[in-house]
C-alpha cells in the first residue's frame, strides 16, 4: 500500500470499471473516496465489500469507499472525477450542481467529444477541467474490477487542474499536462473509434483485431477518415503515424475488453454517438465524407437495439 496523504477527499461520479479502479487506488493511499452512482446492485456491493481489485491470478484486495445515489449527500465536494458514459452527462451535470462547492472543480476523464462542454454548460467553464486517460480496467462483477495495464492521465491547463492532478500523481498515477486540448481529444478519439466498435461488433479483445486482416483494413479506414476530418479542422494529432499508434495501443492492451464491448455485453447504451458518431458529425461540418465511421456507428447502435428488444 502506498503512503497515506494528509486527509484529502475525492468524489467519483460513476461505479463502473474505471471509476472503481480510480477509487481503489485513491482509497489505498488514504484518500476518503465517495462514489456517486445509479447502479443499485453496484452501490450495494461497493458499500458491503468495498472496491475489490482482482489480479491476474484471481486474488482480490478490497478498499473501502463511501457510496451514495443521492447527490445532496455530497454537497460541498471540492474535487470530483467524472467517469461515466457520455450519454449520462445531462444527469451528471445536475448532480454535480448540487455536489460541488462554489470553488469546486470537476475533472472529466470520459471518452469521446463534447463531455466538458456538456458539463460546463450547467456548472460553468471555470468549474470543469478536461483530461484524457489511457488506463484500462475490466469489470468482473459488481464492485469487482481487474486492472488492464498502466497508462497515462493527460490534463489540459484551463481551468487549472493541478490540485487534482497532483493528488492523482501522489497516489501513483502517471500524470502529464498539455496546452493543446484539441490535439489531446482527437488523439484519443481516433484510437477509440478504430478499436472500440470493432471489438464490440466482433466480440473480441483488443489484440484479436490485429490477428484479423479484414479488421485491420477497417481500422485503417476509420483512421484515415478521422485524420482527414482532424486536418480539415486544423487539429494536429499528437503522434506522427496514426495507424501505427492505433495498432500499438491494440497490442499494448491486447487482453483488454474495450469499454464498448463491455457495454454491448451487458446490453447497456454505448458511447458510440460521442466517438464514431462525433467524427461523422464533425466531418459533415467540414465537408469530409466518413462512410466507414458512419457504418460502424449505425451497426453498434443496431446491435444494442437488437440486444435490448
Amino acid at each position: 500500500m502506498m503512503s497515506a496523504i494528509n486527509s484529502p477527499s475525492m468524489l467519483i461520479v460513476g461505479t463502473g470499471s474505471l471509476a472503481s479502479l480510480f477509487a481503489a487506488r485513491l482509497s489505498a493511499s488514504g484518500v476518503s473516496v465517495t462514489m456517486l452512482g445509479t447502479w443499485q446492485v453496484g452501490l450495494e456491493a461497493l458499500g458491503k465489500f468495498g472496491v475489490r481489485l482482482v489480479d491476474a491470478d484471481g486474488n482480490e484486495q478490497a478498499y473501502s469507499v463511501n457510496v451514495t445515489s443521492d447527490a445532496q449527500t455530497c454537497s460541498g465536494s471540492r474535487y470530483a472525477l467524472v467517469l461515466v458514459k457520455s450519454w449520462q452527462n445531462t444527469r451528471v451535470a445536475q448532480q454535480l450542481k448540487k455536489c460541488l462547492a462554489p470553488d469546486g472543480l470537476a475533472l472529466t476523464l470520459q471518452n469521446g467529444l463534447g463531455n466538458r462542454e456538456a458539463l460546463a454548460q450547467v456548472l460553468g467553464e471555470e468549474r470543469v477541467a478536461l483530461g484524457i486517460t489511457t488506463y484500462g480496467a475490466n469489470m468482473v462483477g459488481p464492485s469487482r474490477v481487474r486492472p488492464a495495464g498502466e497508462g497515462t492521465i493527460t490534463l489540459t491547463s484551463n481551468p487549472d487542474p493541478s490540485p487534482i492532478g497532483e493528488l492523482l500523481r501522489k497516489v501513483g498515477f502517471h500524470v502529464e499536462y498539455t496546452d493543446n486540448a484539441s490535439s489531446l481529444m482527437w488523439g484519443k478519439l481516433l484510437i477509440n473509434a478504430a478499436i472500440n466498435p470493432l471489438t464490440a461488433l466482433l466480440d473480441v479483445p483488443n489484440g484479436e483485431l490485429l490477428n484479423r486482416p479484414s479488421a485491420r483494413v477497417l481500422m485503417d479506414a476509420v483512421v484515415r477518415e478521422a485524420v482527414e476530418v482532424a486536418n480539415a479542422l486544423g487539429v494536429q494529432l499528437p503522434y506522427p503515424d496514426p495507424t501505427a499508434q492505433v495498432e500499438e495501443i491494440a497490442q499494448r492492451t491486447a487482453a483488454n475488453r474495450s469499454s464498448m464491448l463491455q457495454d454491448v455485453s451487458r446490453g447497456t447504451p454505448t458511447e458510440i454517438d460521442a466517438i464514431n458518431g462525433a467524427i461523422v458529425k464533425a466531418g459533415r461540418e467540414v465537408g469530409v465524407r466518413t462512410p466507414v465511421n458512419r457504418t460502424l456507428w449505425q451497426l453498434v447502435k443496431a446491435k444494442v437495439e437488437l440486444d435490448t428488444v
